[in-house]
């Protein structure tokens, strides 16, 4: 009874306030955990937190002169943090000063718009020097057996790799690039020709070689022309010209928010299942 009626007083003391203030501490930890996740800041968190674990446990067990050391160092502690957070902490205060505060922990939207940006950047330039590429955005339908034609790559999407990768003269440059996700799985792949006839003439092996990945998966296909310079799309056997750089970011921005989406749903399908 009298661990009931305790129970019962520490009800009456909490106010909707103080579930709300709860709630979003434990948000701010978890956002801030996520942030961190898979980056350097992440080790030195984990140190930070077993210090302060040490000092909690000589304080139980009267370890004085080890509780007097741990308790300095937690007092410069916030000095620490800022100077080995720098980076991320000023990324976050520029996204508060661009009025964008709500996106700070958003690090999945983050990552596709930096994944778009650099494959528009790397499609321009190419564009500009009249260089042609073929870009392959896997989507659902794996496309293990074409990344296995190429070369691996396995490293993340930058414009400088992609630029690279299709200059002329080099190993990698003839074939197709295979991106899934922000990683480039593979480059130099070769592509299935289309075996449609009604074609125009003015398309050349690139834009058939896209036109017949597209027609055997959901991929998206971007492809320079090395005649004009041309970008164009291609998906679900359907070829789109003369893409711009606003243009291009739109279409790769609906794919990978419409991927996303989808990811989303088939976890929660999924997780009830399981149920």
């Amino acid at each position: 009874m009298n661990i009931l009626n305790k129970l019962a007083n520490l009800f009456q003391t909490i106010w909707i306030t103080d579930i709300i203030d709860i709630l979003i501490i434990a948000f701010i930890i978890y956002k801030i955990i996520q942030l961190l996740k898979e980056t350097r800041a992440e080790q030195v968190l984990k140190g930070f937190i077993i210090v302060l674990v040490l000092a909690k446990i000589s304080e139980i067990f009267n370890l004085f002169t080890v509780n007097w050391l741990l308790s300095n160092f937690l007092t410069v502690g916030l000095i620490l943090i800022i100077v080995v957070f720098q980076p991320e902490l000023r990324r976050a205060f520029e996204k508060i000063g661009r009025g964008n505060a709500l996106s700070i922990f958003s690090t999945e939207e983050d990552t596709d718009s930096k994944v778009v940006d650099e494959i528009v950047r790397a499609m321009s330039s190419l564009s500009r020097q009249k260089i042609g590429a073929l870009v392959v955005i896997e989507r659902k339908v794996g496309l293990n057996d074409i990344a296995e034609s190429g070369t691996k790559i396995d490293g993340y999407v930058s414009s400088e790799l992609l630029i690279n990768t299709f200059i002329p003269n080099t190993p990698l440059h003839d074939g197709a690039v295979i991106i899934k996700g922000d990683k480039i799985k593979a480059a130099a792949c070769f592509l299935p020709l289309t075996n449609d006839n009604t074609l125009s003439k003015e398309l050349g092996t690139r834009h058939r070689a896209a036109i017949g990945i597209s027609e055997r998966s959901d991929c998206l296909v971007i492809v320079v022309s090395e005649e004009t310079g041309t970008i164009s799309c291609v998906e679900y056997s359907k070829i789109s010209r003369h893409f711009d750089e606003d243009t291009l970011r739109e279409k790769l921005l609906s794919v990978y928010k419409q991927d996303d989406a989808k990811s989303i749903g088939k976890r929660r399908v999924e997780d009830n299942d399981k149920e």
